[in-house]
């Protein structure tokens, strides 16, 4: 039922913009104009969307000696999901604390990093993708790469938490489409609880001068690895390719040392050629903070208040209720701006 509602929700937004105006002139920033045609320029279903290039797909199933399109739809999941497992790089996640420039003892740090890193077993070629059991949530081979295959585990339990979050840091520090974040497990609990039942929610990215992008946003969680992943796509994508779109920003969420150190490992890549900069993956990411609580209690009564807006946000998107718009959303976006 909650995938039907949120497909109801997601045709919504494609209306015609009878529920996007213009935010007030005397609030309004430069890139909070709201320009339907990126987030309307589709509207047909994914199933319209087959049977409009069946012919093609058919003959590149053939092609590729595969019996039929249900085949073709397998063989291409397994290498959208690959795609979303490239994630072997990191930027700093907004709001989190800047870390200091390298310096020479950074590079000690760096060696200690190759050394727990290097040590960790390689992942297995042969693990075999499932289909997941519950919307939501992976099976047991979901093709994430736990932590013990990233960081020496024993070696890095050892660590205080500050030499942790330099090394972790310090992995990903050298390609510029990668994310990577320290999370207190306190912010990250209050996330995960919140969206275990509101898993799928849209966020807008600020243009200057060209309105905004409309973004669908997705939970993802594996026991097996102690993970949860969010995917990002283009609402547009989508809406016009369905389980044949592809992400452009994948996170994940490692657990392994919230419950003894206090803090959640977080690495995302942001894939190139996809219409997304690093920034705007950093914003979104913020966005999915404040808009799953990961910021609430904090700017007193007026930030509570903002909170609850967010909340009511989250929760009227999840149900199908026509109190969501895009307009509602746009405006808590100016105010985190």
């Amino acid at each position: 039922m909650a995938s039907l509602r949120t497909a109801g929700m997601l045709r919504h937004l494609a209306h015609p913009c009878s529920h996007v105006r213009t935010p007030r002139a005397s609030n309004q920033r430069r890139w909070a104009q709201v320009h339907d045609v990126r987030f309307l320029a589709t509207t047909q279903q994914p199933r319209s969307v087959i049977e409009k290039y069946r012919q093609k797909l058919e003959n590149k199933a053939k092609e590729e000696g595969l019996p039929d399109i249900d085949a073709l739809k397998q063989a291409y999941r397994d290498k959208i999901e690959r795609l979303r497992k490239e994630t072997d790089a990191a930027t700093k996640l907004p709001g989190a604390p800047t870390p200091a420039t390298p310096t020479a003892a950074d590079a000690a740090g760096f060696n200690a990093t190759k050394t727990i890193t290097n040590e960790a077993a390689r992942p297995s070629s042969n693990a075999t993708p499932e289909t997941p059991k519950k919307p939501g949530y992976s099976g047991p081979s979901s093709g994430i790469k736990p932590l013990s295959e990233i960081l020496d585990m024993t070696k890095a339990r050892d660590l205080p938490i500050k030499e942790l979050s330099a090394i972790w840091r310090l992995r990903y520090a050298t390609n510029p489409h990668s994310l990577c974040a320290v999370i207190p497990s306190e912010t990250y609990s209050a996330m995960d609880t919140l969206a275990r039942s509101r898993p799928q929610f849209v966020l807008p990215v600020p243009h200057p001068e060209q309105g905004a992008e409309i973004h669908f946003l997705q939970w993802t969680w594996d026991a097996a690895t102690a993970t949860s992943t969010v995917l990002f796509t283009q609402l547009a994508e989508y809406k016009n390719r369905g389980e044949f779109a592809q992400p452009h920003t994948t996170v994940t969420h490692y657990m392994d040392f919230s419950a003894d150190k206090g803090v959640v490992l977080m690495q995302g890549q942001v894939m190139e050629d996809r219409g997304v900069k690093p920034e705007h993956a950093q914003w979104l990411l913020m966005c999915l903070q404040r808009f799953y609580g990961g910021w609430d209690g904090t700017g007193g009564e007026q930030g509570q208040q903002r909170a609850n807006e967010r909340r009511n946000l989250l929760d009227w998107f999840a149900s199908g209720d026509q109190r969501f718009s895009v307009e509602k959303l746009m405006e808590e976006a100016e105010r985190m701006g």
